[in-house]
């Protein structure tokens, strides 16, 4: 793995469906398997800062549980109201039962 993914679990430990609170030196991710992919996105709604983890999973995206903001897993983008912000998406590599994410966004919101 490269110098500025770190390790963060086994594959075997999140389940289809499961979501992971991980801290990077203070980025709050969090960690979702959906339809066999792994993604890593903001632990943080853009519409009022509460944590997105026990959100809904469905059609590549995460519902916050808190005020129904959704965003896209794949991109960050905010696809319905109260939020209009997108949330940053982080890089995931997978090697053999090795979940790695970077601290880096592909984008800033």
């Amino acid at each position: 793995m490269s110098e500025s993914f770190y390790v963060v679990a086994a594959t075997s430990e999140l389940e289809e469906g499961g979501q992971m609170y991980i801290d990077l030196e203070g980025e709050e991710i969090l960690l979702v398997r959906h339809q066999g992919e792994f993604h890593a996105i903001a632990y943080l709604c853009s519409h009022a800062e509460f944590g997105l983890e026990g959100g809904s999973l469905h059609n590549n995206c995460i519902t916050c549980p808190y005020h129904g903001a959704e965003f896209c897993l794949k991109t960050g983008e905010a696809r319905s109201a109260p939020a209009w912000e997108p949330i940053r998406v982080y890089p995931v590599k997978v090697e053999n039962d090795t979940i790695a994410v970077s601290k880096v966004p592909l984008q800033q919101p």
